[in-house]
């Protein structure tokens, strides 16, 4: 009896709590959901392809937080980078695939050279990188709005119709851009369940592609940087290099991320879309059984799918309990603040787990 005890708490430490207490709460939403009359395979088919959408978004969390930078709250430098990429595509006239491969293309060469500017401030700033991450998010949000508002694009794609600068929200449809990676090689499951295959795929190489480099030289300097500044100093290890390192693969998943994200979506959101996605990255990672220093591959996909599972199955079985009054976006707000209110009290000075 004593042994079973010991197995059921060594995997409870394992998991994590939270992510066992989520995980539950998720099933017996689902459960309420048939029992409610809604679909469960279309609240299923909903979860897969939102996770889908924020799978690299989230994976993006993983390179900073093994660096000892903790979560990277300036994600939307990242996701600017990418749409500044999305908008240069549509801007050269490219569609479809191609526009898909030019956008991701030059979100990455925006990326490095950002990834690296933003890695040499968090050297600059150590013991404060969150707290500086999270300015620096708003930061650029902010500058690339008057960016939007002055850039001189002329496409009619998503150029306003009187006046300059670029609409807030650009549709994807006219460029035969949208769902790109959802429809390929999809399937249905009965009526209401539909597996966007090559959505699921993208996200599964780009969490394999970061599995394996952090088992190579440099991965494993950046997880050994994060681990302990003492040791990687001791084995000669150049620390700050590794801390830029990281930071540039977290900006270029971000700027990946948000590629995904739109096609899957539909539009490209410009101005404040990108200023919060940042919370509900760290939350998902977190949820998924990461802490502030230490994230595995394993966390981005568990937490990713719990995280975007609950907010796609609780708003509207919350909207069937109270019939006659609209709860979505209440729940969404106290599901996805709760959650990152757990994310915050993880995290202790310095950016490492309490």
């Amino acid at each position: 009896m004593e042994e079973k005890k010991l197995t059921v708490n060594g995997l409870v430490r394992r998991i994590g709590l939270p992510t066992i207490i989520i995980g539950l709460f998720f099933a017996f939403v689902l459960v309420s959901a048939g029992f409610l009359g809604l679909s469960v395979p279309t609240l299923l088919s909903d979860t897969v392809r939102r996770a889908g959408m924020n799978g690299i978004l989230v994976l993006a969390m993983l390179p900073s937080i093994q660096s000892g930078t903790g979560p990277n709250f300036a994600l939307p430098i990242g996701v600017e980078c990418g749409l500044f990429g999305i908008v240069c595509a549509i801007e050269m006239g490219c569609t479809g695939w191609g526009w898909f491969g030019v956008s991701i293309l030059l979100g990455i060469a925006f990326a490095i050279a950002a990834g690296y500017l933003y890695g040499i401030l968090l050297n600059a700033v150590k013991g404060s990188e969150m707290t500086i991450a999270t300015y620096t998010g708003f930061s650029i949000v902010a500058f690339m709005c008057l960016i939007w508002l002055t850039v001189p694009f002329t496409s009619p794609h998503m150029g306003w119709f009187i006046g300059n600068g670029l609409r807030e929200t650009i549709q994807l449809d006219s460029l035969n851009a949208a769902m790109l990676l959802n429809n390929l090689w999809g399937f249905n499951i009965g009526p209401d369940f539909f597996f966007p295959t090559g959505m699921i795929l993208f996200f599964l190489l780009f969490c394999g592609i970061v599995w394996l480099f952090f088992r190579s030289k440099h991965g494993i300097a950046i997880s050994a940087v994060g681990a302990s500044n003492a040791f990687a100093n001791a084995s000669g290890l150049n620390i700050n290099r590794s801390r830029i390192l990281a930071n540039v693969l977290s900006t270029i998943l971000g700027a990946i991320g948000i590629v995904v994200y739109s096609q899957s979506y539909g539009y490209a959101q410009l101005y404040n879309a990108p200023l919060t996605m940042a919370f509900a990255a760290v939350a998902a990672i977190l949820i998924g059984g990461a802490t502030a220093s230490r994230a595995k591959v394993s966390h981005v996909i568990i937490g990713v799918f719990l995280f975007q599972g609950l907010l796609t199955s609780a708003m509207p079985v919350a909207n069937r309990v109270f019939a006659g009054t609209d709860l979505s976006e209440i729940m969404r707000m106290m599901i996805q603040n709760g959650i990152i209110l757990y994310a915050l009290t993880q995290v202790s000075k310095g950016g490492k787990s309490a």
